[in-house]
């Protein structure tokens, strides 16, 4: 079994240098090397056996993102949709992926005017590039009907191709009557 690398978006984390990812069924670090913020990491020999490979033929999720949790600085909601995405790639898994962003998370899926202006910063959404790729995999994104309202937020401020749903509850309700496994992110 492959062992793909987990983020493909490790060059969008402030201060990380990506120089080699592993790709071998045993993960194998002889001589990796990987850069943070001007500190260098070496890997000494360490080897992964996957006791309980997982192949799935299908696969129906809603991811429910309540707040930010994060790996390192990357948001663990979007690292575990990259990850998810990739094992629905190796598998060739027909599949459906919703990831509902509500209460203290839902500015993940505002555009950089509409983020800078609720978070009163002018960096723009950190979050906006990671967002679009998974789009792009096929995940459907939706902001919390709910969440936006209480904000503030118009349909404009979100990015291009985010849905809004009437409420993250009543919407993860109705993913999962329909067969959809939830995933709680926080």
């Amino acid at each position: 079994m492959r062992i793909p690398a987990l983020i493909s978006n490790l060059d969008l984390i402030p201060g990380y240098e990506r120089v080699k990812m592993p790709t071998t069924n045993n993960l194998n670090h002889s001589s990796s090397t990987h850069s943070m913020k001007g500190t260098h990491m070496n890997t000494q020999e360490k080897t992964l056996h996957i006791d309980i490979p997982v192949k799935l033929t299908e696969v129906k999720v809603v991811f429910s993102v309540a707040s930010l949790s994060f790996e390192g600085d990357l948001p663990a909601s979007l690292f575990h949709l990259q990850l998810i995405m990739n094992d629905i790639s190796n598998w060739n898994a027909k599949s459906q992926v919703v990831a509902v962003f509500h209460t203290n998370a839902g500015h993940v899926t505002l555009h950089d005017q509409a983020y800078n202006s609720d978070r009163n910063i002018a960096t723009g959404n950190p979050y906006e590039k990671l967002v679009t790729d998974l789009m792009e995999r096929g995940v459907q994104v939706e902001l919390c009907g709910a969440t936006a309202k209480a904000h503030g937020w118009g349909n404009a401020a979100v990015i291009p191709g985010i849905k809004i749903n009437t409420d993250a509850m009543a919407r993860t309700t109705q993913l999962v009557q329909e067969g959809f496994v939830k995933i709680s992110e926080s």
